[in-house]
């Protein structure tokens, strides 16, 4: 109990020295960063479950092509849950003389669980609604366009008269990428009256839940114990979106890359102040030891001393990010505005944990070594410390420092790569800062005075010339790596989806069809045609088994085996894919050759050299496995499984699939292409493309935002690191001054010092951020040609170096400006 009170004491007497300050707002920020990063990234995660939740209408569901047994639902409701059942199906709808091949969703009237059903009237206004009624039909815009319709007229659908009672503006199962358009809702009650749902039925049956978290999990649990009906499948928000799903895992770890580095920031400053505090109070212990204080009291003391400064600013910390975390909630509800969630206090505590933890960590070992001071060094100053090749305690930081990035970054890729290069960073710096006083000491006699007078004090004090180095290199490397190379992969990331990326396809195109139809879409606008060759059929046996005959671990593997196969074929390996293994075939292969994904080698447990056999039409086709693809599933591209050699599948019965950029302007255009090419399908993707890019300006204000504290915490570091020889220089100056030395002439050796200073650690600072951008830009985000802005990097780097110049002339300036004998007697 004297401890801590004595501990308390000593606090508020050195209070006013900056550095106990910088300790306690290092830790501050650390806490505020951590936590309002955890938060935002809380948040996005629960939205995107959420998000997921809203695009297939509820919490989990079943999808079958054949009605589900009621026992499902039945176990639904005895935990509480909500349940609504909806079935897709192509039909055709006449109207006005002309049909139309529509894709029809029928639900119930408890439609849809989550999300919402955007709606327009008859006047063009929207409403949220529910599912129609008996009698009444739902058509989205371009159905109503090309049957030449309005709200409130009738069409035939099934061979049923429905009243359209409201346009199909917006519903969750929205966003399918090859979901048959245009697409209309009606009641369940007249598919089933219509016999539209009957034996021989293209029809896919769907249930639905929606409820408590904890009644859904143990729902699921039930499901994956029990045998689901022939080819029935669960449907998870986990399996929903890969698009969607890639982005926000992008946009969480550009967010826990910034708060990453906010947090390293913080503990270099406060290894910096700790560093410069245990110096100024190794006379205090050794008076303290001399006057018969034992090791392990004055041990004691520093640690509470240090205690009673953490807890308080760590619940400063935590109160601000408590704030703080409400302005990030209120900014991510933007983002899913119709999403209620209670702000989480987990990560803000967690954080305000993290950054004691930081503080520790980085602050404990030089406070520790004070406890070996001997008591003689309160008349020798050279006792003051026993020299020892290695000290165990400076581990410490080392451990703390990996073991942040490993919590914090949330991938073992991107933990990697970041502790890389940081620990790259500080031994380049090391290397050139040795390497500048190596020179120093051959060049100094016969420099400028200014310049000799520098690079002499840069000699003098060798170890805490490269720890200044060294800690300003990787404060200015997480700057650069935060100002320059994040923004830098955010434009990388949107010019992925530039405005004329492709945003409809078109199926089933057939042979002959094909340049009318391009002439056709060039006359409306259409732009960027891609097309690309699509084959239907179904794997029959593998390395000559029948597949009927192989037993698979997963049920998955049955289920795919069993459904029917998009092939394709092309001359040239297609964008987005990336051979693992193999080659890609030659023009003309003695034998028919596949190319498959990782997907299906790791399902089925294929190598190169297998051989697959298809039925495609009336025809067999076997096909030696050439390479194995690695697919950027998350790029809007046409991709596929499988694909064959052109020379050998070009003859297999076949249409294609055309993908195509049209302005939303022109988008009405296409009703009348819909009626010309009454066979086609046309998708469209807008809406996720623009979710995506809403997506990625979000991140993009986050990470400015963040920003901030990055910057607050590089100060912090560029001031603990200048500070860290300030009383070394303090006493240098007033000797000088003693013996003659002009104002002038310590500014010009000043100047030189942490010039030469900045140099070493801008350069180290500009290539460590430039190889770990580039390391990330491939690795973790797959931003393809992603290059780091070098000349922006080159003059950071200069940047930096005037900057820790100027910082440094201002440190000086009361140095310069005090009489020498009041700087010895300040001592």
């Amino acid at each position: 109990m004297k401890l801590l009170l004595l501990a308390l004491r000593t606090v508020r007497r050195e209070w006013h020295l900056p550095e106990l300050r910088t300790l306690a707002a290092s830790l501050v920020l650390a806490v505020v960063a951590l936590g309002v990063v955890a938060t935002l990234s809380t948040r996005i995660e629960r939205g995107m479950l959420a998000s997921a939740a809203e695009l297939i209408g509820g919490d989990i569901g079943i999808e079958s092509p054949q009605n589900l047994p009621d026992t499902f639902a039945n176990e639904a409701h005895q935990r509480g849950l909500n349940t609504t059942v909806t079935t897709s199906f192509p039909s055709v709808a006449f109207a006005n003389q002309k049909t139309q091949l529509l894709d029809v969703q029928a639900s119930d009237q408890h439609y849809p669980l989550r999300g919402t059903l955007e709606l327009g009237d008859a006047t063009g206004r929207s409403h949220n609604g529910q599912a129609p009624a008996a009698g009444s039909v739902y058509l989205d815009h371009r159905a109503l366009v090309a049957l030449n319709l309005k709200v409130g007229q009738q069409l035939q659908l099934g061979g049923r008269q429905l009243t359209i009672t409201a346009e199909l503006l917006r519903q969750p199962d929205g966003g399918e990428l090859f979901a048959l358009a245009p697409r209309a809702l009606m009641s369940l009650t007249d598919a089933e009256q219509a016999g539209l749902l009957g034996v021989g039925s293209r029809a896919r049956h769907r249930l639905l839940l929606a409820g408590d978290p904890t009644a859904v999990q143990s729902w699921r649990d039930w499901v994956q114990s029990t045998k689901l009906p022939q080819g029935a499948e669960l449907v998870t928000t986990e399996q929903t979106q890969e698009r969607m799903r890639t982005a926000f895992d992008r946009a969480g770890a550009f967010l826990r890359l910034t708060a990453l580095l906010s947090a390293l920031l913080a503990g270099v400053a406060i290894a910096l102040a700790a560093q410069r505090y245990a110096r100024r109070k190794t006379a205090e212990v050794a008076l303290l030891r001399a006057l018969g204080t034992s090791r392990k009291r004055v041990l004691g003391l520093l640690v509470y001393t240090l205690a009673a400064l953490a807890i308080p600013a760590a619940a400063i910390g935590l109160a601000l990010a408590l704030g703080l975390s409400q302005l990030a909630w209120l900014f991510a509800s933007q983002l899913f505005g119709s999403v209620p969630t209670v702000l989480p206090l987990g990560p803000s505590f967690a954080a305000a944990a993290m950054g004691i933890a930081v503080l520790i960590g980085f602050a404990l070992p030089p406070l520790a070594r004070l406890a070996e001071v001997p008591p003689v060094a309160v008349f020798r100053q050279s006792m003051e410390r026993r020299v020892r090749r290695f000290d165990a305690l400076y581990l410490i930081p080392l451990v703390v420092a990996l073991a942040l990035i490993w919590t914090q970054s949330g991938s073992v890729q991107l933990a990697g790569i970041l502790a890389a290069s940081l620990f790259g960073v500080a031994v380049v710096a090391a290397l050139l800062a040795a390497l500048l006083l190596f020179i120093a000491r051959r060049v100094a006699p016969g420099a400028h005075p200014a310049l000799r007078l520098g690079l002499a004090a840069l000699a003098r004090r060798r170890t805490l010339s490269l720890i200044q180095a060294t800690a300003l290199s990787l404060g200015l490397c997480a700057l650069l790596l935060l100002a320059i190379v994040a923004p830098s992969l955010l434009q990388g990331w949107r010019q992925e989806l530039p405005t004329d990326t492709p945003n409809w396809f078109a199926l089933n195109l057939q042979d002959d069809q094909r340049a009318g139809f391009e002439h056709a879409l060039a006359g409306i606008g259409g732009e960027k045609l891609n097309m690309a060759p699509l084959a239907v059929g179904k794997l029959t046996a593998i390395n000559g088994k029948p597949i009927d005959s192989i037993k698979f671990a997963d049920e998955r593997s049955k289920d795919s085996a069993d459904r029917q196969l998009r092939l394709s074929w092309a001359s040239e390996l297609p964008p987005a894919n990336q051979i693992v293994a193999g080659q890609w075939p030659d023009a003309h292969p003695a034998q028919a050759m596949v190319s498959i994904d990782t997907m299906w080698r790791d399902m089925f447990s294929l190598t190169v050299g297998d051989t697959l056999s298809f039925n495609v039409g009336e025809g067999n086709l076997d096909a030696k496995i050439g390479s194995i693809r690695k697919v950027d599933w998350s790029s809007f591209r046409v991709n596929f499984f499988l694909l064959l050699d052109p020379d050998h599948a070009s003859s297999l019965p076949h249409t294609w699939l055309a993908s195509f950029y049209l302005p939303r302007t022109q988008a009405n255009q296409l009703a009348q292409l819909s009626r010309d090419y009454s066979n086609l399908s046309l998708i469209d993707v807008d809406s996720l493309l623009d979710r995506v890019r809403e997506i990625v300006d979000r991140v993009g204000n986050a990470v400015r935002w963040i920003l901030g504290f990055s910057l607050l915490a590089g100060a912090l570091v560029l001031s603990a690191a200048l500070a860290a020889s300030a009383a070394e220089r303090r006493h240098e100056a007033a000797l000088l001054r003693t013996l003659g030395a002009r104002r002038n002439q310590l500014r010009a050796a000043a100047a030189c010092e942490f010039a030469l200073l900045g140099l070493v650690a801008g350069l180290t600072a500009a290539l460590g951020a430039a190889g770990a951008g580039l390391w990330m830009g491939h690795a973790v985000f797959h931003i393809d040609g992603f290059v780091p802005p070098l000349w922006p990097l080159a003059l950071g780097a200069l940047s930096a170096a005037i900057v820790v110049m100027l910082l440094g002339l201002a440190g000086t300036r009361k140095v310069t400006q005090t009489s020498p004998m009041r700087l010895l007697r300040e001592g």
